[in-house]
């Protein structure tokens, strides 16, 4: 038999109905929890209510079980002692009388239990059981109730005969309840019919009603005293908490850039202290502050203006060093080498001031982004183009790996081959002979490029400040390549100025990896790379020396040579297999051979 569409549409309906009801109850929890965590006056509210309860629930506790236990105390010795008179009575009743044939020691007995029945202090039921043991005389249990007698268990009877008075708690049915009872035994003496058992059963019901009422009563006591317990702690907490809220709020104010941001302060407690402090704080936090931007400006201002005004000079000295340059060939071999390493420095004075204009751009904010939409392949090969003469140099070579699809972004070209070409100086000064790998990489919203050495590397601390302005991880090391010390700071600004990163890696015996991570366009948060930045498993261990390019463990597929280019990757594109030296004169002319 198939289930009918109705009921095939439901049981679908009910599981998204339940998901979804489980994902509500997920959410309103883990907005819970993090109000929790947020909130100070939260937890300190909640555990005050929550240690309040325990407490008075503890004494709630203790203090009905002593009204219940002083209650029925007081009622039992009441009942006992009236239990006794009564029983006195019944048999002095007993004693006096004459009845001598069984109907009228049965007269007797009722007549004894009706009297003692509307002699109590409230409403009772007596019984008048024979007692255990006794011969029979034809006269049997006299009860103001017989549906009652049961309630006298066979224990009591034999613990009061002959023992004198004993009692017995007992639940006595109304109804379609029970209420809370007493029964209390004796023995007595009927001339004639011998022992008997008289019994007084009292109700304790109005003890229990009055207990109800003080548990009720105390239970309303508690639990106004419980939020009045929780609106004073909840006074006393924003009281204490507000201050601290205010500071955490001045601080933000403060850290956004508003320095004149002040708490208020009231009166002369620690609050009012903690306000004045704070301020203090404050005002000399803004104090020093503004002494480091007149600083920084005079500064910026300071070496942009040395370096504008050693333009003028510089460029009468280089005019004297190029024609001295041009006529060194006719000077002795002394005089000759003086005016080639004039004409060195000179370029490496102009390149320094250059870099100082730009670090000073960049620190007055004055730094402009001309971007486009380039493929970032074309600028890698540019920037490893105008390497290659270095690399041969130095004899290094450039393993190029591109990606197959197209590696599109809105860049400065200008400026992210700057960056390209300060990244592969500073691979290729450090590779000591061996490789330089340059590896693009491109996703959905990112292109990277990492640049990857395997030279004398660097240790994590190194690695923190090797963007730093005129840094050098060794001083004694010496720099072949005329650099200023400030290409890889200009590289990071110019990084930023993209919305991108830079990174450095590096490991000593293992060389260095520099990763460049742009976004495709402009507005996009980075929130990774397409390219890692530390090596994977099969990069040269620590304490292996860096393989040379010359090595045929290192390049198998290349014979010993310096300065060309391998393309690893990509090679079915013609526009990237052909890569040209453009410093033949530095530079063997070596064939070019693709992987």
């Amino acid at each position: 038999m198939s289930a009918s569409p109705a009921t095939v549409e439901r049981t679908p309906r009910r599981g998204a109905w339940r998901r979804l009801g489980r994902a509500r109850a997920g959410r309103r929890l883990r907005a819970l929890a993090g109000r929790w965590r947020s909130s100070l006056q939260l937890r300190v509210l909640v555990s005050t209510l929550g240690l309040g309860l325990v407490a008075l629930a503890l004494i709630g506790v203790y203090v009905g079980d002593r009204m219940s236990a002083g209650l029925f105390e007081a009622r039992r010795d009441q009942v006992l002692a009236e239990s006794a008179r009564s029983t006195q009575q019944a048999q002095d009743s007993l004693a006096a009388s004459t009845a001598s044939t069984p109907g009228d020691v049965a007269i007797l007995l009722e007549d004894v239990t009706n009297a003692q029945r509307a002699g109590g202090s409230g409403d009772r039921d007596v019984f008048l059981l024979r007692a255990p043991g006794q011969a029979g005389f034809g006269v049997g249990a006299t009860a103001s109730d017989l549906t009652l007698v049961d309630l006298v268990s066979r224990e009591l009877k034999q613990a009061t005969a002959g023992d004198g008075q004993q009692w017995q708690s007992v639940a006595i049915p109304v109804g379609d309840r029970v209420e809370p009872g007493i029964v209390v035994g004796q023995d007595v003496e009927v001339p004639t019919a011998g022992t008997y058992q008289m019994f007084f059963l009292y109700s304790l019901q109005a003890e229990q009603d009055r207990l109800d009422f003080l548990l009720r009563t105390l239970g309303f006591a508690a639990a106004a005293l419980v939020v009045l317990l929780g609106g004073m702690t909840w006074l006393v907490t924003r009281r204490t908490v507000h201050p601290v809220r205010r500071a955490a709020h001045v601080a933000e104010r403060l850290a956004d850039g508003h320095l004149s941001e002040r708490m208020a302060v009231h009166g002369q407690d620690e609050m009012a202290t903690l306000a004045r402090s704070f301020n203090e704080m404050a005002g000399s936090l803004q104090d020093q502050i503004h002494r480091m931007e007149e600083l920084s400006t005079l500064q910026r201002r300071f070496v942009s203006d040395v370096s504008h005004e050693l333009r003028t000079p510089l460029t009468t000295i280089r005019m004297a060093g190029e024609v001295i340059h041009g006529a060194r060939d006719e000077f002795d071999p002394a005089v000759k080498r003086s005016a080639e390493l004039l004409a060195t420095q000179l370029d490496r004075f102009e390149d320094l001031l250059a870099d100082l204009l730009e670090i000073s751009r960049f620190d007055a904010g004055a730094a402009v982004l001309d971007a486009e939409g380039r493929d970032l392949r074309d600028i890698v090969m540019q920037a490893v183009d105008n390497a290659v003469p270095l690399a041969a140099r130095r004899g290094s070579w450039l393993q190029v790996e591109l990606p197959d699809q197209r590696a599109d972004a809105d860049v400065d070209p200008r400026r992210v081959e700057r960056v390209l070409r300060n990244l592969l100086v500073n691979g290729i000064e450090h590779a000591d002979g061996s490789a330089v790998e340059v590896r693009v990489g491109v996703d959905p919203t990112a292109v990277a490029v990492t640049v990857r050495d395997h030279g004398v590397g660097m240790t994590a601390d190194e690695a923190l400040h090797v963007f730093d302005r005129f840094w050098r991880a060794d001083p004694a090391r010496a720099r072949t390549t005329g650099g200023t010390g400030l290409g890889l700071a200009i590289s990071l600004e110019d990084a930023h100025l993209h919305g991108g990163t830079l990174e450095a890696w590096g490991r000593p015996g293992r060389g260095a990896c520099f990763r460049l991570t742009l976004p495709r366009r402009a507005g996009i948060r980075l929130s990774g790379s397409p390219l890692p930045l530390v090596p994977g498993p099969d990069a040269p261990v620590a304490d292996a020396a860096p393989l040379r390019s010359t090595d045929p463990a290192a390049l198998p597929e290349l014979p010993p040579m310096t300065g060309e280019i391998a393309i690893v990757s990509n090679a079915s594109d013609p526009a990237r297999t052909d890569v040209r030296l453009d410093d033949t004169a530095d530079v063997p002319a070596h064939g070019r051979r693709q992987p």
